[in-house]
């Protein structure tokens, strides 16, 4: 494909999103503050006006505070209605258990509590900030979307990451190089039961890496370990003697008795390598 013809196919994907948009005629959008939903919120304000858009964030103990912090400012600078809506996931025993579709609970509640606001409220429909590159992936929680009618604007016109990221920069959203903040329950292995004790405490562990300039990482959780992943150019800052000490007397004093660097450095969604191993089986 010529230059020229990607230009024209992104404008006509650009086109199509705005077209789904407006036949929605009224939304809330399932905000989470990153990327790909205030992209979304963005487009939804820009074609349907504010008054007929509210960005809806679900709080819950799985949510880390830096990320309700970041949905409140950039709802608050895209000009349009926030709302939080107190999830309780955590009365599943479907979710707290920590199956592979633990994601497919948490989303089911979330949208369960979003119909019943849209219904409310007099809003038409919920969409979400799936994107193209995200159907290629293992996500339960698209299935839920599916099962209750929530639309994928992002997806459905066929804009990948790439893409989304592009669009942000045009727009000037300060998103646009956001690194990707999943909730904090997937930092748990599958299988072991998710409480808000365990969350607190990878949330604790977190911001100490990030306050110490380590911008992006994941810790995982395994019972008594501590897994850090983070891009190799932290490695030499994280292995520093006198910052990693700093690092095992925090863990520790989280209830860790082992901190570990992965060697394989940070990698989105690495817990279900688990899966594609065979180690744990897909829930269906």
């Amino acid at each position: 494909m010529t230059r020229q013809a990607m230009a024209l196919d992104f404008d006509a994907r650009v086109e199509h999103l705005r077209d789904i948009v407006a036949d929605l005629e009224s939304v809330a959008v399932a905000f989470s503050g990153g990327v790909d939903s205030t992209f979304v919120l963005k487009a939804a304000v820009d074609v349907l006006g504010p008054d007929r858009v509210v960005a809806v964030t679900g709080r819950s103990p799985s949510v880390p505070q830096s990320d309700i912090e970041d949905a409140s400012r950039m709802a608050a600078l895209i000009g349009v209605e926030h709302v939080f809506l107190q999830t309780d996931e955590f009365a599943n025993e479907d979710y707290v258990s920590n199956p592979t579709n633990r994601c497919y609970f948490c989303k089911t509640t979330l949208y369960t509590h979003m119909w019943a606001f849209i219904a409310e409220r007099g809003l038409k429909a919920i969409v979400n900030g799936i994107n193209a590159d995200d159907l290629g992936d293992f996500r339960p929680g698209i299935q839920a979307a599916g099962e209750f009618g929530v639309r994928s604007p992002l997806a459905e016109a066929g804009l990948t990451k790439e893409d989304i990221r592009a669009l942000s920069r045009y727009a000037g959203l300060p998103t646009a190089e956001k690194p990707a903040s999943p909730c904090l329950s997937s930092r748990v292995q599958y299988g072991e039961r998710i409480t808000p004790d365990k969350l607190r405490r990878i949330e604790s562990a977190e911001r100490f890496l990030r306050e110490m300039g380590v911008t992006e990482c994941r810790v995982r959780h395994h019972e008594t370990i501590a897994r850090i992943e983070a891009p190799p150019r932290f490695f030499a800052l994280l292995t520093e003697s006198e910052a990693a000490a700093r690092i095992d007397r925090h863990f520790r004093s989280l209830g860790y008795a082992y901190v570990t660097l992965d060697l394989r450095g940070f990698r989105s969604g690495s817990m279900n390598e688990v899966i594609a191993f065979g180690a744990v089986q897909p829930s269906l």
